[in-house]
């Protein structure tokens, strides 16, 4: 994904203020938003791997596990937000050039031209 994400947490909110986010997570504990922070921001930044460049069924197993499970494995953290079609796998910003690599090496094929030079 050519965007910087952040991960929000709204303890008391049921939804945001504004219209600038791209994934909306509604659970007891509070609201969960994911928004661009490109191409500033402070706190934690996290890339976005956009998990499939085709649309899969819902009941097609495995295709999360198979990119989570490498990160796991490396102790990449990761922060997901599903589609109908796909997945969208957040990894620290600062852990980027290790994801890749650990993905690469798992045997999937990432797309890095949207990426700056300096993070892969």
């Amino acid at each position: 994904m050519p965007s910087v994400f952040a991960v929000e947490h709204l303890p008391h909110a049921t939804f945001p203020e504004d219209d600038e986010w791209i994934a909306l997570v509604r659970a007891p504990e509070g609201l969960t938003v994911v928004r661009e922070t490109w191409p500033t921001g402070s706190g934690d930044r996290w890339i976005g791997l956009y998990g499939g460049t085709t649309a899969h069924s819902l009941d097609v197993p495995g295709m999360l596990a198979a990119i989570v499970g490498p990160l796991a494995e490396a102790a990449i953290p990761v922060f997901v937000a599903s589609t109908f079609h796909a997945d969208l796998v957040l990894v620290p910003e600062p852990r980027v050039k290790e994801a890749v690599a650990v993905l690469e090496d798992a045997g999937h094929r990432v797309d890095t031209t949207h990426l700056r030079s300096a993070d892969i």
